[in-house]
């Protein structure tokens, strides 16, 4: 079952790679803002080095994003050279959710044969939150890639006992880090344990490269954080939801601890609804099912915050999504009621089989635990002592080794978002398709193993449509009931004799098992969805285009703060970054957020913000969506503000914005505008 090297292409893997493409690029167009937050970043980052290098959030370079910005740095390389547009900056993710299908079929191909890479990038492909990742500019997409081309190398190096390649490999794991911080470090375990009982060298030997695959790991991790933290604060952007202005204090709080704990950066408490022993209050309300129908019982969410049916979801193309303008990382439900931002479960053993994060994840959750255990004991070596581990032993090592932390992170921590799961789809898919070759190796020897391949195989049937039917029962309760009857026949077709019609037993199965999972992962193309917090669901189909959390503007407040800038260095001022959004995209101007993602960064002191205004750098500033829940630094600016500026009327009672915000005297709530020019005259 070995991959020659003069084989000719292989058309199912280029059928897979076209079907890839189709459901992560099909109707980018229609992005309009996608992530604005990050939009925002790509717009300021194309307009000097300054930005690019830092990822500054605001074209003035005041503040930076949550993140470090590689993945910012292929979104904005993209946008230089097509311009900024939802399609430009969502590019890199897509390219990179079809490249990551091509590493899976490479990592399996070679070690298990064409049908195991066959069926791994098929079952990649096909995962929900795989689809909706790789339509949206977050970074999780990107991220994966590296990480697969990061085992891929490793691969290579124990292959070929290649020093360069081990450096190579460790050292993109360090880039990694500097995409998404220590979720990167998350499949280190793997890597290490696959590295060390794989590659055959003399343990000397062995220990001295590992020694050196670690120093580029380090260096690739802290090069770019250490440089930027040693600028002196004055000449730098200010580091977006850390505490202290430091990337590293970013990377072990805010992008650290926190997200186990469950905190939030700058007020020391836990969101509501994230993960805890308490019943999840993700659940939806109307989860915008089709034909209007409210789903029975709990619907699986996965449904964006704020993309609830409504009369103008579907976007003008190259304006900014319809949404109410809360943020992301609140708690408050959008339009829909629900809070499927923070929509991930109770925390325990079984959290990922529940509908918040298995309708984006766990599919073939089953497969692949059974799939580990199959290619553990498939592959074993006869007459082997326990210790012996075989080729394909330690590619079934890696991948657990893979599987078991990051199953385990999601299963106790407190502060993520469902769409994270992707982490785990490139493992999900390996193992589901180890699982199938062991099977099939297993049944064409003895009566014996043959009999346990088959009752492996109706286990698998049986738990994984059962779960399936879980997941759809909330929208389709005839087809729920279907896969359940399936699930109870096909189970007990496959404890027969493998002899009787096994040709569509298998097509039966194979269809059964792909057709829900594959119809969920159609719904973000269907529905040309690119959103902030990506997720599958039958509800995208009851609204067309992106949607996101920020990105609203009013036009009459930006048309207002253009014409009377005059040499102030900033449009305006808000207090937080999503309230920013969608006037640095459409302005291209600088617009100060003072306390970054979550309003509570202490960005400066009421003094600074007093020299800031009194030098005449800033003229205006607008109450944003995070002006209640502010504290500290940015607490007492806010009342100083509303003390001493002049509120301004800009708007008749028939205010045009971009997007519907709620409506108060003429102007929306979030959109308050103060004149501080007259305060120092």
């Amino acid at each position: 079952m070995q991959l020659r090297k003069t084989q000719k292409t292989d058309w199912y893997l280029a059928g897979i790679l076209i079907l890839s493409a189709f459901l992560y690029g099909w109707g980018i167009w229609d992005a309009g803002s996608a992530n604005s937050y990050y939009t925002a970043a790509i717009t300021s980052m194309t307009k000097s080095w300054s930005n690019f290098w830092y990822g500054a959030f605001d074209p003035a370079g005041f503040i930076t994003v949550d993140k470090p910005p590689v993945a910012l740095w292929l979104m904005a390389i993209s946008a230089k050279i097509f311009g900024v547009h939802g399609w430009s900056v969502v590019l890199p993710s897509v390219l990179s959710g079809i490249g990551s299908v091509y590493l899976m079929y490479k990592l399996l191909a070679p070690k298990f044969g064409l049908w195991a890479g066959r069926i791994g990038a098929l079952i990649l492909t096909l995962t929900p939150t795989v689809v909706a990742n790789s339509r949206t500019n977050n970074m999780d997409a990107i991220l994966v890639f590296f990480l697969l081309l990061a085992v891929y190398i490793l691969q290579k190096a124990v292959a070929k006992r290649n020093i360069w390649l081990v450096i190579v490999s460790f050292g993109l794991i360090g880039v990694g880090f500097n995409i998404k911080m220590l979720q990167a470090f998350m499949i280190l375990p793997a890597m290490l344990v696959y590295y060390w009982v794989a590659i055959k060298l003399p343990w000397k030997k062995k220990i001295a490269w590992l020694v050196v695959g670690m120093a580029s790991l380090s260096i690739f991790t802290v090069a770019y954080p250490l440089a930027v933290d040693s600028v002196d604060q004055s000449n730098r952007p200010y580091i977006g939801s850390s505490q202290t202005n430091s990337l590293m204090e970013l990377a072990f709080g805010y992008n650290g601890t926190e997200r186990l704990l469950g905190q939030s950066t700058g007020t020391g408490g836990a969101f509501p609804g994230m993960g805890n022993t308490k019943k999840s209050t993700g659940t939806q309300k109307n989860n915008g099912a089709p034909s209007g129908k409210k789903p029975s019982g709990s619907a699986p969410t996965g449904t964006p915050p704020n993309q609830s049916t409504n009369k103008n979801a579907k976007q003008a193309k190259g304006k900014a999504p319809s949404q109410s303008g809360k943020m992301a990382r609140q708690t408050q439900g959008g339009q829909g009621g629900g809070n499927s931002a923070f929509a991930i479960g109770s925390a325990g053993p079984f959290r990922l089989f529940q509908s918040d994060l298995g309708s984006q994840i766990g599919w073939y959750l089953p497969l692949a635990i059974l799939g580990l255990i199959a290619g553990w004991f498939g592959f074993r070596k006869r007459g082997a002592k326990w210790y012996h581990v075989s080729e394909e032993q330690s590619e079934v090592l890696l991948w657990a080794g893979w599987f078991v932390p990051v199953y385990g992170f999601f299963s106790v921590a407190s502060f993520f978002h469902p769409y994270y799961t992707i982490m785990l789809a490139p493992v999900i898919a390996a193992l589901t398709a180890i699982g199938v070759v062991a099977v099939v190796k297993m049944s064409a020897q003895s009566n014996k193993e043959s009999m346990i391949s088959r009752i492996v195989v109706s286990v698998a049937v049986l738990t994984t449509l059962l779960l399936q039917a879980y997941y759809v029962w909330s929208y389709y309760p005839i087809i729920s009931i279907i896969l359940i009857i399936l699930a109870i026949g096909l189970s007990i077709w496959w404890l027969l004799p493998r002899q009787i019609n096994s040709k569509i037993k298998i097509a039966l199965s194979a269809i059964s098992i792909l057709l829900m999972a594959g119809w969920w992962s159609l719904t973000p193309t269907l529905s040309h969805n690119s959103a902030a917090i990506p997720a599958a669901s039958p509800s995208l189909l009851s609204q067309t285009g992106s949607s996101d959390m920020g990105g609203e503007v009013n036009s009459q407040l930006l048309s207002y703060t253009k014409k009377h800038q005059g040499n102030a260095k900033y449009l305006f001022a808000t207090t937080d970054s999503n309230s920013a959004s969608g006037y640095i995209i459409k302005s291209g101007k600088a617009v100060m957020a003072i306390g970054g993602y979550n309003g509570t960064d202490p960005t400066m002191s009421l003094s600074e913000f007093k020299k800031l205004v009194k030098s005449g750098q800033l003229k205006y500033f607008v109450m944003g969506n995070n002006s209640k829940t502010s504290s500290g630094q940015i607490s007492k600016i806010l009342t100083w503000v509303k003390k001493n500026g002049t509120k301004v009327t800009y708007s008749s009672s028939t205010s045009n914005q971009s997007s519907p915000t709620q409506q108060m005297g003429g102007q929306s709530q979030s959109s308050t505008l103060y004149d501080l020019s007259n305060i120092y005259e």
